[in-house]
């Protein structure tokens, strides 16, 4: 008796300590300030860039699959509950006919980031997906940022946030000022070596990326 009884104490405390992590977690959890959609999984490899920056920058966003033609009413629901949710800004990634950036665009008062994604594949070389992306009528703007730009994006991202966001500027003006910092010395670094020299190292470095 006194062994089930332990048991079941030990069960019991087994379990509130689960839960209490669980909560302690959910309350840890910040709420997306981003979100990051494309039409398909294909487009992944390419948008993940815009979530590495995100996360570099430590700014809470989410990434989903939502594709204007094959999910439509998902599309719909997605775009129209983005701010209750506290969404700030949405980053969208579309290639082909890209229509997904300017249909959330149509549907949301949130500053929307398009990406025209270009697939090995693509015959065109996504210039197809720049112009629809590029190419919105009068009152529904898209901030089109280059073929495959992801990166810019979520840079582009955190200066939107930024703005409302002391620290987040404090953030992006350090990261401006890094890259100003790695040309100074690039350029100090080819002033010494020579154009040649630097040039060889440079092809070595760089071999096979």
């Amino acid at each position: 008796m006194e062994i089930l009884k332990h048991n079941k104490i030990t069960n019991e405390s087994v379990k509130n300590s689960a839960i209490r992590r669980k909560v302690h977690k959910n309350k840890s959890k910040q709420p997306p300030r981003v979100g990051i959609i494309m039409g398909s999984d294909s487009d992944l490899e390419i948008m993940s860039e815009a979530a590495k920056i995100l996360s570099d920058f430590k700014i809470p966003h989410e990434v989903r699959i939502v594709s204007a033609h094959r999910t439509p009413q998902e599309l719909y629901q997605y775009a129209e509950s983005a701010e209750s949710r506290g969404i700030r800004v949405i980053i969208s990634g579309a290639g082909g006919a890209a229509h997904l950036p300017g249909m959330v665009a149509s549907l949301t008062p949130l500053p929307v980031i398009g990406v025209p994604v270009c697939s090995p594949t693509n015959p065109v070389g996504g210039i197809d997906s720049l112009y629809s992306i590029v190419q919105m009528p009068p009152g529904v703007p898209v901030a089109t940022v280059s073929i495959n730009g992801a990166r810019n994006a979520g840079i582009l991202a955190c200066s939107i946030l930024s703005a409302t966001d002391p620290v987040l500027l404090d953030k992006v003006s350090e990261f401006k000022q890094k890259m100003r910092n790695e040309i100074r010395l690039k350029n100090e670094k080819l002033d010494e070596m020579g154009h040649e020299e630097y040039l060889e190292q440079y092809r070595k470095s760089h071999k096979g990326k």
